[in-house]
C-alpha cells in the first residue's frame, strides 16, 4: 500500500504512474493522458520533483526516480520525504 504524504494529490500518483509506465514525459504529454490541466500537470510535477520522487535532466522534461518507483511499490513513504524550500 503506498504511503502518501499529505502535501500529495491524487494526480501526483497518476503522474508518477505515467512517468514509470512510459520512462519519460513533459507536463503536456502526461496532462493529455491523465485527462489534466496541463499547467496544473506543471505545477505538480515541480513539487514531485522538489520531494525528489521526479527528476528534471531537461527543462520541461520529467523522469521517475528510484524514490518515485519506491514509493508506487509501498516501499517509501512519502510523508518521511523532505522537500527543496
Amino acid at each position: 500500500m503506498r504511503k502518501r504524504a499529505e502535501w500529495m494529490t491524487r494526480a501526483d500518483d497518476e503522474i508518477l504512474e505515467y512517468l514509470e509506465s512510459r520512462g519519460a514525459g513533459t507536463p503536456k504529454a502526461i496532462a493529455g493522458e491523465i485527462d489534466r490541466n496541463n499547467d496544473y500537470v506543471g505545477v505538480r510535477c515541480r513539487q514531485l520533483a522538489s520531494y525528489g520522487l521526479v527528476d528534471r535532466p531537461s527543462r520541461g522534461f520529467y523522469v521517475i526516480t528510484d524514490q518515485g518507483t519506491a514509493y508506487l511499490e509501498g516501499e517509501l513513504d512519502a510523508s518521511r520525504l523532505e522537500g527543496e524550500g
